[in-house]
């Protein structure tokens, strides 16, 4: 496996096309021959199951695939079977047979028919192709998968795969993830990626992927991260920056074919920098240095240091013959014979040219093939020798016409990959629009809803929702047909696109309901913008549209709060939403921590006024907590003697005797209070049952309750459900009709939870409610100049923590009666509320009573009280 010693000696064989060396090195690695189907039949688990064999049984496979690939090469053939570089006339391998018949048939022919031996080289590297990319797609180290890859793309490029080999490169580096951390592996994989690159003509890709390869080299050098197994970290970096330098100078001397030396200067610069960093870094005896001697000495050719460069040149020329890397030399002889090409040494340019071409051509070494017959079509060119410049310049000419046939191909696959990508965004977006579009309205559904709201809470932000019905939609239906209330929901939905903001979203709930997202948004805000958008829905001519019913909306709307979740804001907006369906329909609702300016149950501005209804008389009811009757017989009824008597029924009495009391007037009961503070959901709700069928006339009211345990109040009973998540409070049951007004101040955002809960209950308690939010210190402003909230309430409740004194303040302003609040909010100091209780206690306004610390419930049903007897 790499970076070990015998994989990059095996490398370093196939590169050099030392094939017979490479067998020799794999078979220590297995002592079965490379040819035979025995190794591949190994990896068949029980039952015949294909199991993917351990990563270094793959690396093997790999390495033996390539020195297969390599063979056939040589003997002109693909790893498909097709020729290369062959006459026309050459057929195709057939490679039907398959792995175990092509082996057999070449066992059978001991005269090793060569045709026969390339099929079956060629069958048995797919194979093995095959069962190490099936181990590679199997691991889970991202790293040697990466290495893997790229080594296959280098295997299909040797069979002039480009697409294969194009796929594999993307794929490898899509694993490699710049957060690696930096190791010889992956200097070997970026390198080898690199390499790959640099051969499908992405030069500048290339150029990236050694410079990261250099830079993870001198990162594991300097933090001391290589093994024992990985070398010497000097030589490592050395050989990441030759190669870098190698890559700059030939980019350097293609800007120069192209006849821009000034672009090609900077790159052979940096190319002889990497390759002086390289040599002062290498040891002398190291393998690396012949390599940045040649790098080295190409730079010099192109920043015209001919004469410096030429011995160098030379001298690692006679190395690298010595040696027989072949690769090496055929840069070697390339680099020379451009030095002596410029120095005007043409005989001794052509001799080491035509060697390094011949060199090129052997090895399959495609760019150093290319750059020979150019600088000797060039060469022969500037000696006026014509008939020897047309037939390299004829190769170089079939060479770059099957440049272009890759390029054509490679565009051809790259339009194919395209448009079926496009087909495939665009399905994608057919099925996105079905998962989240209404088909009738075409605007989102509730999945993406629930889903959008999610994320606006989930994010930290306080939306408004706004859940919206249609009224009597199902008499708009038996009017007009199921096509005719299809027309009034689409014509619904095009109104609230309408009224809305680029920024909210509109979306079909279910049936005849929609809601409104509006993220940043007060309820206040919300309420303002949904009033237009009902007042446009009463006002929509429906009979142009063939509706003869009239078509109205209600509204109900929430604003969350920290904390919240989808759940309980929906819930919240779904109470309310029934508050407005029965309070008469055509209204728009809101409850929330901000200004409302309008009770849940008031008709909207352009609803005609109600009929003065006679107020019911009051009469005294036992209480339900004591079943013989308690004190009501004595509050009801007249005693049997009467009052100051003598004793005797027929002695006068003495006193006047007392007229007979007018009858009392009936009037609702107040709730039913259940406290969810340390009671599970499960003993609210059954409290809730036990309340509701004693008392159906009246509401039931939850106080202090949980989210989940709101949420579940509304699954449970329903419409019949009325929820403030706010005030943490919830009614189930028929809201009275209010009477009487109540105003409720709150002197800061930290005590609007006290504050809901004090219009909560005085509205169930049965009056009408109006709260005007974050009115302490300086913000008091607008009650000075708008009294209407001062002198239109029949009591005032006034919430305050750190500005305590808040309501003597209001108390100073208005005759109303006021019941003042202290709250446990505020500084540090403040005792948990024990010093706004002090505070409140202490002021010398009169007509202010107070209620205990943060009891939002107990002023809320003294406000009602009051008001309901003033309203009488």
């Amino acid at each position: 496996m790499p970076p070990g010693a015998l994989h990059q000696r095996v490398t370093a064989a196939l590169a050099n096309w030392q094939l017979d060396d490479a067998e020799r090195l794999l078979s220590v690695v297995d002592p079965s021959s490379p040819y035979e189907a025995e190794p591949t039949a190994e990896r068949s688990g029980p039952g015949g199951s294909d199991t993917p064999p351990s990563l270094g049984r793959a690396w093997a496979d790999t390495l033996r695939a390539e020195l297969l690939v390599r063979r056939l090469r040589v003997a002109g053939f693909s790893v498909v079977g097709e020729p290369i570089d062959a006459p026309a006339t050459t057929e195709s391998l057939d490679l039907h047979a398959g792995v175990a018949g092509l082996l057999d048939a070449t066992a059978e022919r001991p005269d090793g028919d060569p045709r026969s031996a390339s099929a079956s080289h060629a069958a048995l590297a797919i194979a093995l192709v095959r069962s190490a990319k099936a181990a590679f797609d199997a691991s889970d180290d991202d790293l040697q998968r990466a290495a893997g890859l790229a080594r296959h793309a280098r295997i299909e490029l040797l069979s002039r795969r480009i697409d294969a080999a194009m796929d594999e490169a993307v794929e490898a580096a899509s694993l490699l993830d710049p957060d690696l951390p930096p190791g010889a592996l992956l200097v070997d994989t970026l390198g080898t990626l690199a390499g790959v690159l640099a051969d499908l003509e992405l030069m500048p890709l290339a150029l990236d992927y050694q410079r990261r390869a250099l830079e993870a080299a001198t990162a594991a050098a300097g933090q001391g991260l290589l093994g024992p197994d990985d070398g010497d970290p000097d030589v490592l970096a050395a050989r990441a920056a030759t190669c870098l330098a190698e890559l700059c100078a030939e980019l350097g001397e293609a800007l120069l074919d192209d006849g821009d030396p000034g672009s090609a200067g900077p790159h052979f610069a940096e190319a002889r920098r990497l390759a002086e960093q390289a040599l002062a870094q290498l040891p002398p005896e190291a393998e690396g240095i012949v390599a940045a001697q040649v790098v080295h000495g190409w730079a010099l050719v192109g920043l015209g240091e001919h004469v410096a460069a030429s011995g160098p040149l030379r001298a690692a020329v006679r190395v690298t013959s010595a040696t027989g890397d072949r690769a090496l030399l055929a840069s070697a002889l390339l680099a020379l014979g451009r030095a002596l090409r410029r120095q005007g040494d043409g005989r001794g340019a052509d001799e080491q040219l035509a060697k390094a071409l011949s060199l090129a051509t052997e090895h399959g070494l495609p760019r150093l093939r290319r750059a020979a017959l150019r600088e000797l079509c060039t060469l022969h060119a500037e000696l006026d020798d014509a008939g020897r410049a047309l037939p390299y310049l004829q190769a170089y000419l079939a060479d770059e016409l099957d440049r272009v046939d890759e390029r054509r191909t490679r565009w051809v696959e790259l339009f194919g990959r395209r448009k079926s990508l496009l087909e495939n965004e665009r399905a994608a977006g057919q099925l996105r629009r079905q998962a989240y579009e209404d088909p009738l309205t075409h605007l989102p559904n509730r999945r993406y809803a629930e889903a959008r709201l999610d994320g606006l809470l989930s994010a930290g932000t306080t939306p408004a929702l706004a859940v919206v019905d249609v009224d009597r939609f199902k008499s708009i239906n038996d009017a007009v047909g199921h096509p005719g209330g299809d027309a009034v929901l689409r014509t619904v939905a095009e109104l609230l696109l309408a009224g809305c903001r680029d920024t909210d979203e509109v979306c079909r709930w279910a049936g005849d309901e929609f809601v409104v997202l509006l993220p940043d948004t007060t309820a206040e805000q919300a309420e303002h913008a949904l009033e237009r958008i009902r007042r446009a829905v009463a006002a929509h001519d429906w009979a142009a549209d063939g509706v003869t019913v009239p078509v109205t909306i209600s509204v109900g709307i929430a604003s969350a709060t920290r904390g919240d979740d989808r759940r309980t804001l929906f819930a919240a907006a779904d109470g309310v939403l029934y508050d407005a369906k029965r309070s008469g329909r055509d209204r728009v609702v809101r409850l929330s921590t901000a200004t409302q300016t309008r009770a849940p149950d008031a008709a909207p501005a352009d609803a005609p006024a109600r009929p003065a209804e006679p107020s019911p008389r009051v009469t005294v009811q036992a209480s339900p907590l004591d079943p013989v009757g308690g004190f009501a017989a004595l509050l009801a009824e007249r005693p049997a003697d009467p009052p100051l008597s003598t004793g005797s029924p027929g002695e006068p009495t003495l006193a006047p005797r007392l007229a007979p009391a007018p009858p009392s007037r009936p009037g609702a009961a107040e709730p039913d209070v259940i406290w969810g503070v340390n009671r599970s959901t499960e003993q609210v709700l059954a409290l809730v049952r036990e309340a509701r069928a004693e008392h159906p006339d009246r509401p039931a009211l939850v106080v202090r309750a949980t989210a989940d345990t709101l949420v579940a109040l509304a699954a449970a009973h329903e419409a019949a459900t009325t929820v403030d998540a706010v005030a943490m409070s919830a009614a189930v049951g028929p809201i009275p009709e209010p009477r009487g007004r109540v105003g409720v101040l709150c002197a800061g955002t930290a005590d609007a939870s006290v504050a809901a809960e004090a219009a909560f209950v005085a509205r169930v308690t049965g009056t009408e409610v109006v709260r005007v939010d974050d009115v302490g210190g300086s913000r008091l402003r607008p009650l000075l100049t708008d009294r209407t909230l001062l002198d239109d309430t029949d009591c005032l409740v006034v919430v305050a923590g750190l500005d305590a004194s808040l309501a003597a303040t209001v108390a100073a302003m208005t005759d109303v009666p006021i019941v003042a609040v202290p709250t446990s909010t505020g500084q540090p100091g403040s005792f948990g509320g024990f010093g706004a209780l002090l505070t409140v206690l202490n002021a010398a306004s009169p007509g202010v009573v107070v209620s205990t610390i943060d009891n939002g419930h107990a002023a809320g049903v003294f406000a009602a009280r009051i008001a309901r007897r003033t309203a009488r």
